[in-house]
């Protein structure tokens, strides 16, 4: 039998009318979502209506790409699809323990509205920008960002694609010396050096967030951004970690298919992490759901290998 993995989208894949869809086509989405709007009003207009600017900003951002996220995995498994292993990118590795377990939905709104609120914050004062660097190995971009005081390689995300944080002031000379080694640098849609040490501050004050936070063991593996291995550790020291850490998210996956994964499904909004998965590994079933049709195309797609 097929091993299937859920991949929860992070930050950057969010558009206007993201889950809309799905809270009309699925009961158990629809679920997730009243919940989430329960707890956090207004959720719901800012993904099925906030414009793109609204949707940047990361208060916004992230509460609302986890409540889609986890209503996906909601969705899959209302027609009988589950996860054996979970993953999540950035702040879908939140969405990913909530799924797991290891927290309620419920617990996960408010760690994550902390955890955007402090990064939103910790942005503010210390600002910096992500950008994608495109056709060039791991480690030339590492040697790159050598050359500058403030840029860092931060997200690993597949064979000739690293994502780098950098201060704004050193962006230009940045992107100069990825044109120079034959490279192309594309700078994303957050707000924030993330997963770098410009979010050290966040880091540190998401663990005052964390202390009073009860965890259970996870019904499935939850792989970690931080050590691209299966949580085994102390839930609140990684989560806080994988604010200021490199997401080592081609490792994870690479680890993933080595532990028996065949099949990977993107819970969330857009189709980033398949994209990652098929320049990762050719012999692995991929694709993604984020709204009723994808959901349809991915049963279809599972047919025998669903494990329920």
């Amino acid at each position: 039998m097929d091993k299937i993995a859920f991949l929860f989208a992070g930050q950057g894949s969010q558009y206007p009318g993201m889950g809309k869809e799905l809270y009309e086509g699925s009961q158990k989405a629809r679920e997730v979502f009243d919940t989430a709007e329960r707890l956090l009003p207004g959720i719901i207009e800012r993904c099925f209506f906030g414009t793109k600017e609204e949707l940047s900003v990361t208060v916004n951002t992230q509460p609302c790409l986890y409540t889609l996220d986890y209503a996906c995995a909601a969705a899959l498994s209302e027609i009988g699809i589950r996860a054996d292993f979970v993953a999540g990118f950035s702040l879908g590795e939140l969405a990913a323990v909530a799924y797991s377990g290891m927290i309620s939905f419920e617990s996960g709104i408010r760690l994550v509205s902390e955890r955007a609120r402090l990064m939103h914050k910790c942005s503010g004062e210390n600002p910096g920008a992500m950008i994608a660097v495109l056709g060039l190995d791991a480690e030339k971009v590492k040697s790159i960002c050598e050359e500058f005081e403030r840029v860092y390689a931060v997200n690993f995300n597949c064979p000739g694609q690293t994502v780098v944080a950098a201060g704004c002031e050193e962006l230009s000379r940045f992107t100069d010396r990825v044109s120079e080694s034959k490279g192309k640098a594309i700078r994303l849609p957050v707000s924030g050096g993330f997963h770098s040490p410009f979010m050290d501050k966040a880091a540190a004050e998401f663990s005052d967030v964390l202390r009073d936070c009860s965890f259970c063991d996870p019904s499935v593996p939850v792989y970690s951004n931080v050590t691209a291995l299966p949580y085994s550790s102390d839930p609140k020291d990684l989560l806080c970690r994988q604010i200021k850490s490199p997401v080592l998210w081609q490792k994870t996956v690479e680890n993933m298919i080595s532990d028996g994964c065949t099949v990977f499904i993107e819970a969330g909004a857009g189709r980033v992490l398949s994209g990652l998965v098929k320049k990762i590994s050719g012999a692995v079933t991929v694709c993604n759901v984020e709204d009723i049709e994808s959901l349809k195309i991915a049963a279809d797609v599972l047919g025998g290998k669903s494990n329920a």
